[in-house]
């Protein structure tokens, strides 16, 4: 029995803090809500330090291999005679290594404390029961140990779905003929072969790098603490969730329903590049005293709180390798677990999203378009434009290719599918998603979402003349020039209400729509200018700045 506990220490994840429970914390008010960190003792302490800096050490030389290996090669280390020893060495390291994790078992097994925790794990791992969840939600430890609370497959039929997973929006492809096709393909063979190993390689952890092991290492600190707050102060419920391509997903439940009607919205948080939803965009929702929900998976008026961070890249809170398909498969799943698990309709959920996370939130809208709305903070519209801004010219047929083949972040293109209300938050010091620098206020790509979205709704307004008027808009930095080109062109929000609410009611029909066919151009800008404020707030800030609650409202609606 001894023996079996050991292995099962030996084996066991690393444990980093104990939370109260909730009837504990309830009992004792909020002073007595905080749990403390798990104190190992001096052999478990000491044989951690060293496994863990050698998956510093590995992860580097992982990281850094490419340079290394062309080193090696061009000194002549590559070779038989120079393998042989440098293979015992290495297997006199792994060796060390084997004891040192063995050593560290046995610290484990004489920790009281860690013992009871591994056997609440192994038991919640044999039963599934809320009470032995409800018992191991008061350890944090390696999610990659987490039991799954919620997979894909209890709900959908995997037969109904292509090996990829979930369905995205392909660009179209350019017609040729069949023997065209194939001269072309082997033409191109070599681009396809350099695409594939550049978005395998550096490509993703560039696009996506949360995914950076040693990132994760360097916020493990405040992470900790981060998700500490989220269980102890804001009862959040943690949870896994299983997609449909076998990845498996961190969320954090933040339930604001007791009590009747509260919290009967429910706002799924996506968080952007190196967001964890322990620091990131969900804390703007938490921040109001009105009632939300939230799921975060990575808000207006705070009900309940989904806060999921889909993306395996960042946030480690996604166990698996980040792309855009893998990215709308967690998502989906996250949504059906808000439908079946939580017992959320569609309409009663809105969706928020800062920065990349805009890809995922408007996938979302678009493949459910019963959702209630969509906030957007800090969102581009394309990913391309972005890519080739930090590329040499010369590369541009080679990221065009890259982008479009294998991280097509096309936002504009699926918000456009969605019929429901939408806001759109600009930082007007953004650094990161303009073209040029973050004085170019022009070249802040949320200026195309907004276009792009408006010409797809309201084509009839959206004339050259109505674009001019908007990018006149767009260009003002501050609120003052701002009302200066609103008051310009004299627009008339109630008129334009009126008319927008006329059509709507004779019409009732989804967008597009053909209001200002027969409108004079002054009224046409008026009403460009009306919808564009309506969609898009400005945020005089810079990209990774936290979004105030003061600033997150309700997307506008007829």
């Amino acid at each position: 029995m001894a023996g079996w506990m050991w292995f099962r220490c030996f084996l066991g994840p690393h444990l980093q803090r104990v939370h109260r429970s909730q009837e504990e914390s309830r009992t004792e008010g909020r002073a007595g809500r905080r749990g403390w960190t798990y104190q190992p003792n001096s052999l478990e302490k000491h044989t951690d330090s060293i496994l863990g800096w050698a998956s510093a050490l590995w992860s580097l030389s992982y990281y850094s291999s490419p340079l290394l290996l062309c080193y090696l090669y061009r000194k002549g280390y590559i070779c038989s005679s120079k393998l042989v020893p440098v293979s015992q060495y290495v297997g006199t390291v792994m060796v060390c290594l084997l004891g040192v994790a063995f050593l560290r078992g046995w610290g484990r097994w004489r920790n009281s404390e860690y013992q009871q925790f591994i056997s609440i794990l192994e038991e919640t791992r044999k039963n599934h029961t809320p009470s032995n969840k409800k018992k191991l939600a008061c350890y944090d430890f390696d999610f990659s140990h987490w039991p799954a609370d919620f997979s894909w497959e209890e709900v959908s039929n995997p037969k109904l779905l292509s090996k990829a997973g979930v369905s995205l929006l392909k660009p179209e492809p350019k017609l040729r003929g069949a023997a065209d096709s194939v001269l072309n393909s082997l033409r191109t063979l070599p681009c396809h072969i350099v695409s594939f190993l550049i978005a395998h390689s550096f490509g993703r952890r560039i696009l996506y790098p949360g995914s950076v092991y040693l990132l994760q290492r360097a916020m493990r600190p405040m992470l900790q603490q981060g998700q500490a707050r989220l269980i102890e102060e804001c009862e959040g419920q943690r949870n896994k969730l299983v997609a449909c391509d076998g990845n498996e997903i961190d969320t954090m439940f933040v339930d604001r329903r007791r009590g009747g009607l509260h919290g009967q919205t429910l706002v799924i948080c996506c968080e952007g590049n190196a967001g964890f939803y322990e620091v990131g965009c969900m804390n703007t929702p938490l921040e109001g005293k009105e009632p939300l929900t939230l799921l975060h998976i990575k808000y207006f008026f705070p009900t309940s709180i989904l806060l999921t961070i889909f993306r395996c890249e960042d946030h480690c809170s996604y166990m698996g390798v980040p792309f855009p398909q893998n990215e709308a498969n967690a998502m989906d799943v996250v949504i059906q677990f808000a439908v079946h698990k939580l017992g959320f309709q569609l309409s009663d959920i809105m969706v928020y999203a800062w920065s990349i996370g805009g890809f995922t939130a408007s996938w979302a809208v678009m493949s459910y378009p019963e959702i209630q709305a969509l906030v957007l903070d800090a969102s581009f519209d394309d990913l391309l434009p972005l890519a080739l801004k930090v590329m040499p010219d010369s590369w541009r047929p080679l990221v065009t290719h890259t982008v479009r083949q294998y991280m097509n972040l096309n936002s504009a293109e699926q918000l456009c599918k969605y019929q429901g209300p939408v806001l759109l938050i600009r930082r007007t010091k953004d650094e990161i998603i303009t073209t040029t620098g973050p004085e170019d206020i022009m070249s802040n790509r949320g200026n195309n979402l907004l276009l792009k979205l408006l010409q797809f709704r309201y084509p009839k307004v959206m004339t050259d003349d109505g674009v001019r008027a908007i990018r006149a808009w767009l260009a003002a930095s501050n609120h003052v020039e701002e009302a200066a080109v609103y008051s310009s062109y004299e627009v008339d929000d109630d008129w334009c209400v009126s008319v927008l609410q006329s059509y709507k009611t004779e019409r009732d029909v989804f967008f597009p729509w053909s209001v200002g066919e027969d409108m004079t151009l002054e009224g046409r800008r008026q009403l460009a200018l009306f919808l564009a404020r309506k969609y898009m707030r400005n945020f005089d800030s810079t990209h990774c700045t936290p979004l105030p609650y003061s600033e997150f409202a309700a997307p506008w609606g007829l």
